[in-house]
């Protein structure tokens, strides 16, 4: 891919929603650890890539009657965020799915005209039965699901097996781990690669400590994408991690406010390569 191309994908990253929670309901077998337990924030983001070839969001955010049964509250509604940033219903933007957990397909029905990129081993864990047990119900809803599944029947659900290449510079990667078929996404910008991990890394915590989290399909696995993620940082095929939940984000500079929605929506600007952050 050219520099050119590179060049003209752009992250913007939504927070649109939060919550204060206990460490010991974040992290995997918390008592295992010896520490006590304590307060933790939990952020929820989506994001949207303004990519030459027109907008691309990951994720599309949790639904405001999605959020009301498990006591999450919008900060701001997903969707008119991302139409400010011209990723609405009516530009009909590629959606990447990056698993099927309530806070990021809650308002895939209301993109009824766009594509949607997602692990083909994921759309199929939901459709078995095991995906109605308690464990895994609570963080699925059979509406939203079932909004997939009429999208899928329309012919706009576009599968991939373990990697596929949604735009120039923007590759989705299935992991795994935290569900079936969890998937990353890889973009390619004037700085260079930038991992947006979505719930393959809730917490920069639990790439740092080797702390998986709470809700997981296979914990194999999860350590697993643990150590691809490492592996990418290490080799410089992405040079910044963008954890899925961390409030963190927004500390770190490099993510500059945005005029459209300036407290709930960052750009990500980066120092050249080389430079000295």
């Amino acid at each position: 891919m050219s520099s050119v191309d590179a060049a003209g994908n752009e992250i913007i990253a939504i927070r649109y929603g939060t919550r204060e929670t206990r460490r010991s309901e974040v992290f995997l077998n918390h008592w295992a650890t010896g520490e006590p337990d304590g307060p933790i924030r939990m952020d929820y983001y989506f994001w949207i890539i303004r990519a030459p070839t027109g907008p691309i969001l990951v994720d599309c955010g949790l639904s405001a009657p999605g959020g009301a049964v498990r006591g999450r509250s919008l900060l701001v509604d997903p969707v008119a965020a991302a139409a400010a940033f011209g990723a609405g219903p009516d530009a009909a933007p590629d959606v990447i799915v990056t698993h099927e957990h309530y806070d990021h397909i809650g308002n895939l029905e209301r993109f009824a005209r766009s594509r949607i990129h997602l692990a083909r081993a994921e759309l199929e864990f939901w459709r078995r039965p095991v995906a109605h047990r308690p464990l895994f119900a609570m963080v699925g809803d059979g509406g939203e699901l079932g909004a997939l599944d009429a999208a899928d029947a329309e012919g706009r659900v576009v599968t991939f097996d373990e990697e596929t290449t949604v735009a120039p510079g923007v590759r989705v990667i299935r992991v795994g781990g935290h569900t079936a078929g969890q998937a990353m996404v890889l973009v390619e910008t004037a700085w260079g690669g930038v991992l947006l991990s979505s719930d393959a890394v809730h917490y920069s915590e639990e790439l740092d400590r080797d702390r998986p989290f709470v809700h997981v399909d296979s914990a194999a696995d999860m350590y697993v994408a643990f150590d691809r993620v490492r592996g990418m940082l290490d080799r410089g095929e992405a040079v910044r991690l963008v954890p899925g939940h961390d409030p963190g984000v927004f500390d770190d500079p490099a993510w500059q406010p945005a005029p459209e929605l300036p407290e709930h929506a960052r750009r990500l600007v980066l120092p050249p390569a080389g430079a000295v952050s």
